[in-house]
């Protein structure tokens, strides 16, 4: 196959058309493309040999298009983002539009994600929002709002059944990290803790913080107990939360991602679902479990 594979996926599929393209632009910059392999009808993937040169175009149009290195694909651990990532909303800005300051809170979480503020002061700044907010609406947000993005559960428990290990690492919240990760089929799961105090939130987070230095350390503390390289892990986020345990892993993946994370990852993916992450590693559709 060569010592490199290029990656097509798309959530509406990737084409007969798309794939063939894909290997005439490597046979033009001479590679030596293997025929196109399909994984499922959203994924299709071509060996070559070499460095894909400077503006490479696959020509494949709205098909994600990652190139990686052939070995070592298969990980055996899988650390993921919550907010945005697995599920397709921020839970504490849809917890603002309960407490009716959803518009500043909002303002203040796309900031952070871009990584134009620091995370742990912006968590605190919009948490003072929530102030008063009753805790059952800590519930009813998530019965109302929070649901899987596609392909989540399937990337899980596909994972959870190679023996992978599986872990939720959120800079959100563990009323709805717990949720999620019993939802998708995560062994675990880590987020910040808001104080409640007579029925209500007092507008304040459980320290320490759960933020982006500590969801790297949650990565080493986790692929260390179980005897795992860092080379053997999959990490997955989409803003500048998640950078560091997206460099530290074996394969980086910015899904549908801002451009402080996407700039820096292994793989970017804006057209696929999360089912594309078993494609990367080269895990055709008859394995994946639902």
């Amino acid at each position: 196959m060569g010592d490199r594979v290029l990656v097509l996926t798309a959530a509406a599929g990737v084409g007969d058309d798309a794939a063939e393209a894909a290997r005439t632009a490597l046979a033009a910059a001479r590679l030596g493309p293997s025929a196109p392999r399909r994984l499922a009808e959203s994924a299709v993937e071509i060996g070559f040999s070499g460095a894909l040169p400077a503006g490479f175009d696959a020509g494949a149009g709205t098909v994600d298009v990652n190139a990686l290195a052939a070995a070592g694909r298969r990980k055996r651990m899988l650390i993921a983002d919550m907010d945005s990532t697995i599920i397709g909303v921020e839970c504490i800005d849809e917890l603002a539009d309960f407490a009716g300051v959803k518009p500043q809170v909002a303002a203040i979480t796309e900031a952070a994600m871009r990584g134009e503020l620091d995370f742990e002061g912006a968590l605190v700044a919009r948490v003072a929002l929530l102030e008063g907010l009753p805790e059952k609406a800590l519930e009813e947000c998530y019965a109302e709002r929070v649901r899987l993005n596609p392909g989540a559960a399937i990337l899980v428990r596909s994972m959870r059944a190679f023996g992978a290990e599986t872990a939720l690492v959120s800079g959100g919240f563990d009323a709805f990290s717990a949720r999620v990760a019993e939802s998708a089929g995560f062994a675990r799961h880590r987020a910040n803790r808001l104080i409640v105090r007579d029925g209500r939130l007092t507008g304040e987070v459980a320290r320490p913080i759960l933020g982006r230095a500590a969801k790297l350390a949650a990565l080493r503390e986790i692929a260390g107990a179980a005897g795992i390289a860092e080379g053997a892990v999959l990490a997955v986020g989409d803003g500048a939360n998640d950078l560091d345990m997206v460099m530290a892993a074996g394969l980086g993946v910015a899904y549908h991602a801002k451009a402080a994370l996407a700039e820096r990852a292994d793989a970017r993916l804006a057209h696929s679902d999360l089912t594309a992450l078993l494609a990367l590693q080269g895990i055709p559709q008859v394995e994946w479990r639902d």
